[in-house]
């Protein structure tokens, strides 16, 4: 073999070759340096596009060229995943010529599950297997384990879901061979994502952003950060692999990602878990079933471990969670009435988000909230005015800032036919971020949103059957506790956005009510101070009375 071949980035390159791609970025050979110089326990952290998957493949391919003997495990999320990254290999394999050789023999395992390079001696294992995170692990053996994308939108939206992740990976340490070692392939999904935890067990993580990062940037970053990144000669904001992406190119996936998107894909910014950026929580909400028409005079909010609902699906921060009230006061009474909110969407990837809220004694309480796709669509109009007639809703409010009405003249007479309501429209010109904390913070912190836990459950039903990278963008809940100030912090708002307009409309309600509150106040007590002068005026006309009749 030739000494040349034994430095994978000079294989890497004559695999690039033979794939027609461009020759391997700077980028791209300092991956296949760490690749190179892997430590035992290793973390690749890079931008989505970089190719870091083709990369480690062919390092699986070099590894096998350097000692045919060792064996690889290949882990991915989904079983389709981790075959189609053994396939890839295989496909390498058989051809490139100077892996000629390594090609399966007669007799040995083929298939893309698991396959044996030809001068491997017989063995339990295969030179390859391929399985997810979910399949069989116990009694594999490996030298090398690839744990490529692990971690995906579907497992990992939730706490328990993450937890039960990072119980899975464990099982690696069972599976590898003594001097073997471990290499995981990701991008966060989350903001708690597992790649956060795994220093922790003693992994070397390197991070390679999609921009080179400002100094306070770095600061965040820790140790992390590739060398290659740290000592480069890139601005700040500059693209760290402008062969591949350039500045337009970033700018466009930026928009299209949303701001704290673009921030974990691209950046690889984990740093958005501090819990302070984040105003909405969701241990400040009341979590109780509700009645339809009925709801106590006052539920009494609680943080006490023993309150805390751990049966339902937290896409919370870590930390935050639901609580169910310590008690509730008084007697159950008549809502005082009922809105449905709607914020409607043309026939985009946007929702037709829509939320009923109920008051009583200035206590909101959400019975339902969700978001509906296509549109001004009939059936969509048809839902809504069911949901109207099943809440006995009050008023209906609608978001006119879209289609200049249109929606509300296309849903009146469905409406009416089903439940004859009220209807107005809404127009704000406030920035959408700062409207949706500055409505709901105030009354999420005096603990007066009650949220009825079907809610919570319908907000991941609902969202199952669009692709798993975007379900949790959709979900209420994911973008109450990830919305900021910031200009576009979400890429999708429809249901929150809803959701603040028919607390937006009881906020105002509860503030003009108190107002006149005050006012019929004032009004009492200067009838009575009248009322006080009165009587003390004719007090003293009859004792000046009586005192002078006395002295005749």
């Amino acid at each position: 073999m030739d000494n040349k071949l034994k430095d994978f980035r000079n294989f890497l390159f004559i695999c690039w070759k033979h794939l027609h791609l461009p020759d391997p970025t700077p980028v791209q050979y300092d991956i296949a340096t760490f690749l190179q110089n892997k430590p035992k326990r290793g973390v690749i952290e890079a931008f989505r596009g970089v190719g870091k998957s083709y990369i480690t493949s062919a390092f699986v391919c070099h590894t096998l060229l350097l000692d045919p003997e060792l064996k690889v495990l290949v882990v991915s999320a989904s079983k389709v995943r981790s075959d189609d990254f053994s396939t890839f290999t295989q496909r390498l394999i058989h051809e490139i010529p100077i892996l000629q050789h390594l090609r399966s023999k007669e007799g040995q395992r083929q298939s893309k599950v698991a396959f044996d390079v030809g001068p491997a001696l017989a063995s339990h294992s295969p030179s390859v297997k391929s399985v997810g995170i979910t399949g069989q692990l116990a009694g594999s053996r490996a030298d090398l384990i690839v744990a490529d994308d692990v971690e995906v939108p579907n497992n990992s939206m939730t706490q328990s879901m993450r937890d039960k992740l990072s119980e899975a990976v464990k099982e690696f340490d069972a599976i590898l061979k003594p001097d073997g070692a471990i290499i995981y392939l990701g991008t966060p999904q989350t903001e708690m994502s597992l790649y956060e935890t795994l220093p922790e067990r003693g992994y070397t993580v390197q991070i390679w952003p999609s921009r080179y990062p400002t100094n306070e940037q770095i600061v965040r970053y820790e140790n992390k950060l590739a060398p290659f990144i740290r000592n480069g000669t890139g601005k700040p904001g500059d693209p760290t692999d402008p062969l591949r992406f350039d500045d337009e190119d970033l700018t466009e996936r930026e928009l299209s990602y949303g701001r704290s998107g673009f921030n974990l894909q691209f950046q690889l910014d984990t740093s958005l878990s501090d819990a302070d950026k984040y105003p909405l929580k969701l241990n400040d909400l009341i979590v109780m079933s509700l009645d339809g028409e009925k709801a106590p005079e006052k539920p009494v909010w609680s943080r006490d471990p023993e309150h805390k609902l751990t049966d339902l699906p937290n896409v919370g921060l870590p930390g935050d969670g639901y609580y169910s009230p310590q008690t509730k006061i008084g007697e159950w009474l008549e809502y005082t009435g009922s809105v449905l909110s709607v914020d409607p969407s043309g026939r985009g990837k946007d929702e037709t988000g829509y939320a009923v809220v109920k008051m009583l004694n200035g206590i909101l309480y959400v019975t339902e909230c969700g978001g509906l796709q296509g549109g001004y669509k009939q059936d969509n109009l048809q839902t809504l005015s069911v949901i109207a007639r099943r809440n006995k809703v009050n008023l209906v409010l609608i978001e006119s800032n879209f289609g200049d009405g249109m929606f509300m003249e296309l849903w009146k007479p469905i409406l009416r036919k089903v439940h004859d309501v009220t209807m107005e429209e809404v127009r704000s010109n406030i920035q959408k971020e700062r409207r949706i904390i500055d409505t709901l913070e105030p009354v999420m912190n005096q603990h007066r949103l009650v949220i009825d836990p079907q809610v919570i459950e319908k907000d991941i039903q609902t969202v199952q059957n669009y692709p798993s990278e975007s379900q949790a963008k959709y979900m209420l809940f994911h973008q109450m506790t990830r919305i900021t100030k910031d200009r576009g912090a979400l890429i999708h708002d429809d249901r929150l956005d809803a959701l603040q307009m028919a607390v937006g409309y009881w906020v105002e309600q509860m503030a003009t009510d108190a107002d006149m509150e005050v006012e019929v106040r004032k009004g009492r007590l200067k009838d009575e101070e009248l009322e006080r002068f009165v009587q003390g005026v004719m007090s003293n006309e009859y004792k000046e009375t009586s005192n002078v009749w006395m002295d005749i």
